[in-house]
């Protein structure tokens, strides 16, 4: 299994290291258009590498147009959020939708058949562009797993219970126009409604939802950049496109939602394995469906300014 990650600034490396450690790929490509970026995280790689024991072949590249023969590709080449300014993933699109269209157009050639999974923000309407312009089969954007972990994370907080107790998606958009999706909320195995009264305990559920939006931003502003979620939300991902586990993520993929005009990748409960399987639509209540065909309207409008700002129209 060869595995590349184009793009290795903060969020990139820190996938590309974590898939490291997994030891999923056998073959693991770094690509940066930055000079020597690439080797030199490559170099430290093999040192990792040496002392944790793995084999996996590392290769490093400064231009796009010399990766080839990879099975799956995760794209995080961009623009992120700047520290300690206030702007909406939304306002990356003007920067990075130029590296989205030419990676779309080198990449396919040179890696038939491989499987996309982009990263860089506005993830959702730039995964509709690359799989516009590249024709690729198979094109995921990460969605709303980051956020769903999140989503989790808190509630187990607030409730006092430890992680693995608790389950539920977010959904929508990744973005302003997140969904945390609380019919999908199972906690100690029962629904979240029959746990909280059978506890007799209240949930505040506005801050939940806040907390998912803002804690990127305290992240961002004191740390520089979101690194360890990312890598293992998204390590996550492509391990099951790797080993075919068929598992539930809340990632965005092609669906036709009523209202817009061609089909948008917007975030639902989804099996992923070696092929997109079964949206869970029947998961959803009637709400959330209305704010998950809210969220997808946001980001159609988003890609189609993409599109118009490349002159594709």
């Amino acid at each position: 299994m060869h595995v590349a990650v184009v793009g290795v600034g903060n969020v990139g490396r820190s996938i590309a290291y974590r898939l490291l450690l997994s030891n999923i790929p056998e073959e693991l490509s770094l690509v940066d258009t930055k000079e020597g970026l690439a080797r030199a995280i490559g170099e430290e790689f093999k040192h990792a590498a040496s002392g944790i024991g793995v084999n996996t072949v590392i290769n490093c590249f400064d231009h796009d147009e010399d990766l080839s023969g990879a099975d799956i590709i995760v794209i995080s080449a961009g623009y992120p959020r700047p520290q300690g300014i206030r702007i909406s993933r939304r306002d990356l699109l003007g920067k990075n939708a130029d590296i989205i269209k030419l990676l779309a157009e080198v990449l396919p050639s040179r890696n038939p058949g491989a499987k996309y999974v982009i990263v860089t923000n506005p993830v959702d309407a730039n995964a509709m562009l690359f799989k516009r312009i590249s024709k690729a089969e198979f094109v995921i954007s990460t969605g709303d797993h980051l956020e769903t972990l999140r989503f989790r994370s808190r509630l187990s907080e607030v409730l006092q219970l430890p992680r693995k107790y608790v389950s539920g998606y977010v959904g929508g958009e990744h973005g302003e126009e997140a969904v945390p999706l609380w019919s999908t909320v199972v906690v100690e195995g029962k629904p979240l409604k029959e746990y909280l009264q059978e506890k007799n305990v209240t949930l505040n559920k506005g801050e939940v939802e806040n907390y998912i939006k803002e804690v990127p931003e305290v992240i961002i502003d004191y740390a520089g950049a979101t690194r360890y979620g990312p890598a293992e939300a998204f390590t996550a991902l492509i391990r099951a496109i790797a080993l075919n586990e068929n598992k539930v993520f809340s990632i965005a993929t092609p669906l036709k939602i009523p209202g817009v005009a061609s089909e948008v990748f917007v975030s639902v409960p989804t099996i992923l394995g070696s092929e997109i399987r079964d949206r869970l639509l029947h998961w959803l209540s009637e709400e959330e469906m209305r704010r998950v065909a809210r969220a997808a309207n946001a980001v159609y409008r988003t890609y189609s300014e993409a599109v118009r700002l490349l002159g594709l129209e």
